[in-house]
């Protein structure tokens, strides 16, 4: 039996690196996959496509996140398309970095909002179901840089340490339905963003990690997949670092 049979997951910001890595993993595990995109039809199109083409269930959401009232539309949608959520995955995010000085406030609101405030709002729109269905597992997709801090990325560490802080206030509250709540704090993931940079910067980033790579996004997947099944009951309220030992 595959890890996620018969799971319905949703999964934000999946049209790309380590959210499309989720959405494939998940659907090679047997999971049923909602997924949300912005913009292009085209391209969610393509992925729900490229999903069922692996053998899965799956279907774009157009939604944005950081939006409270379209945050509970969409779980209403995946409820009413697929019966219930039992799996969020939020992995929207984003960044826009700078040194403080010259932040400007609307660099600050936007990191803000797509990658904390959105995690309140998706939280909060899948309880019903999950409460209905006493389980459930909420993974939220934090960073090690929330952990350690980074110079010139003062938006998005503070939007990721605040993630691991609601996740294990959330791991508290929902614990006794049986409703699991754990944060992924991914290193230094290679993907099509990373690619474009230059490569001696990306090989000393690499040769600086005890494992002496950069990880993939199957690596993130892998363990979103474990913290989504039923092999992973008794763990709550963590957050996992999957670094190569960059942190530890």
């Amino acid at each position: 039996m595959k890890l996620l049979e018969d799971k319905v997951v949703l999964i934000t910001g999946a049209s790309r690196g380590i959210g499309k890595s989720i959405a494939e993993e998940c659907v090679r595990q047997g999971a049923k996959v909602a997924f949300t995109y912005l913009s292009s039809v085209e391209k969610a199109q393509a992925l729900e496509k490229e999903l069922e083409a692996l053998g899965g269930v799956a279907k774009g959401f157009k939604s944005d996140a950081s939006k409270f009232d379209e945050a509970q539309t969409l779980v209403d949608q995946v409820v009413e398309a697929f019966g219930t959520v039992d799996v969020l995955v939020n992995n929207a995010g984003i960044t826009r970095d700078t040194l403080l000085m010259r932040m400007s406030e609307e660099q600050w609101d936007e990191v803000m909002n797509t990658n904390l405030k959105s995690v309140f709002n998706l939280t909060k729109a899948v309880q019903r179901p999950m409460l209905k269905a006493r389980k459930g597992s909420i993974i939220n997709m934090s960073s090690v840089v929330g952990v350690s801090g980074n110079a010139g990325q003062s938006n998005y560490a503070a939007s990721k340490a605040g993630l691991i802080g609601f996740t294990k206030s959330i791991a508290q509250e929902l614990g006794s339905r049986s409703i699991r709540c754990n944060a992924i704090a991914p290193g230094f993931i290679e993907t099509e963003m990373t690619a474009s940079l230059d490569e001696k910067v990306v090989g000393e980033w690499r040769n600086s990690i005890p494992l002496k790579r950069g990880g993939s996004p199957k690596d993130v997947a892998d363990l979103t997949v474990f913290l989504g099944s039923d092999m992973s009951t008794y763990i709550t309220g963590q957050t996992i670092n999957v670094c190569g030992g960059m942190l530890m």
